[in-house]
């Protein structure tokens, strides 16, 4: 086989392809919006964002670096809660709040890594769960600061002053391109991640820490680095999240299913990989959606009103996506342990065989 060419790769390794697909298709879906009127179509948009962002925040520590956090919904929570405080309480726009509750969820990493790093396997995933509960737990006690259960509600958001142009936020288009924007961002924070030494630190403690220490790499330092990196990201989805849901609740905000949803559609999707957590938000946020709100499919034209599957999943499904999300995880782990994109790469990887195969036998049997 012949290397790649030079000129379609690029410094890191990376196809230059790949990078001017990416972008293509980042053009194109920012012209959806002009195209689309019905508010339920990116509705739809918008909640597939948010899970990309979630996923591929998870991926940085759960993928590269293989430290399986199941309490990531506490840096979701600071990021909701903080950007909607500072708004509430301060009135400073959340496109600033937003960076200071980065600045705090990176803090929390720091101080939650430093005590659950020193566990492996099971006893991590256990203190993640706890210590995000313990936070949840918290902000449910200090009523004073946090409201309770009571949470925040948003009443308004101040416009936003771009280039000349005041954006308001009262459609559902501003939250689109913010969403747009945030997974260019986070999807490109992966790639430099996965595509740098630090990336191949990650990957090292990922597949034997034991060896990766051998070698010099400080595994704490690093797997704190990894979380910092995943607990931004996430916050940032908290931010964009409270702000386009204009409420927010410890329930809500620091929940386990939150938490365990996160995780599974980098499990789904494929974990440790870029496209992964976007396939993996493909599959679970339209089936969440329909189970949830079956009529969705009769505003987007797909059933009509008096549609018999419409009835059945009102009445027999409308609360049953934890246990089809179950269903799916075991699915994945006895038929595709790489997830739907290891399914995509095996069948892709047989199409090309069979093919080579038969372009082999017409050469044979050519004069």
């Amino acid at each position: 086989m012949r290397p790649p060419s030079p000129l379609l790769r690029s410094p890191r390794g990376a196809s230059v392809v790949a990078i001017v697909a990416f972008l293509a298709v980042a053009a194109l879906l920012a012209v959806v919006p002009q195209l689309v009127r019905k508010p339920y179509v990116l509705h739809m948009w918008i909640v597939l964002f948010l899970a990309i962002l979630q996923g591929e925040a998870w991926n940085v520590i759960g993928g590269y670096t293989g430290q399986y956090s199941v309490g990531h919904a506490a840096y979701f929570g600071v990021g909701a809660y903080t950007t909607v405080m500072l708004l509430d309480m301060n009135k400073i726009p959340p496109w600033w709040g937003a960076w200071a509750a980065v600045g705090c969820a990176v803090i929390v990493s720091l101080v939650i890594g430093s005590i659950t790093f020193r566990l492996r396997g099971p006893y991590f995933v256990l203190a993640s769960i706890a210590v995000a509960e313990i936070i949840r737990l918290a902000t449910l006690y200090f009523k004073g600061f946090t409201r309770g259960a009571e949470g925040f509600l948003v009443s308004d958001i101040p416009p936003l002053h771009l280039f000349g142009a005041e954006v308001e936020f009262f459609s559902k288009r501003p939250f689109y391109y913010a969403g747009l924007g945030l997974v260019v961002l986070v999807i490109a924070a992966n790639w430099a991640v996965q595509h740098s030494k630090l990336g191949y630190y990650f990957q090292a403690i990922r597949e034997d820490q034991d060896a990766a220490h051998s070698l010099g790499i400080h595994l704490a330092f690093y797997k704190n680095v990894a979380l910092a990196i995943s607990a931004a990201f996430t916050a940032l989805a908290g931010a964009y999240y409270a702000m386009y849901v204009k409420f927010i609740d410890p329930n809500s905000a620091f929940g386990l299913d939150l938490s365990v949803q996160i995780v599974l559609i980098c499990i789904i999707g494929g974990i440790g990989t870029i496209l992964g957590p976007v396939i993996g938000a493909m599959v679970l946020v339209p089936l969440s959606e329909i189970l949830r709100n079956p009529k969705g499919l009769v505003q987007v034209g797909l059933l009509s009103p008096d549609s018999r599957a419409v009835a059945f999943i009102e009445s027999h499904l409308a609360n049953a996506h934890v246990l089809v999300y179950g269903i799916l995880v075991v699915l994945v782990i006895l038929f595709a342990p790489e997830g739907v994109l290891g399914l995509l790469r095996q069948g892709t990887r047989r199409i090309r065989r069979r093919l080579a195969d038969r372009r082999t036998g017409l050469q044979a049997e050519a004069p």
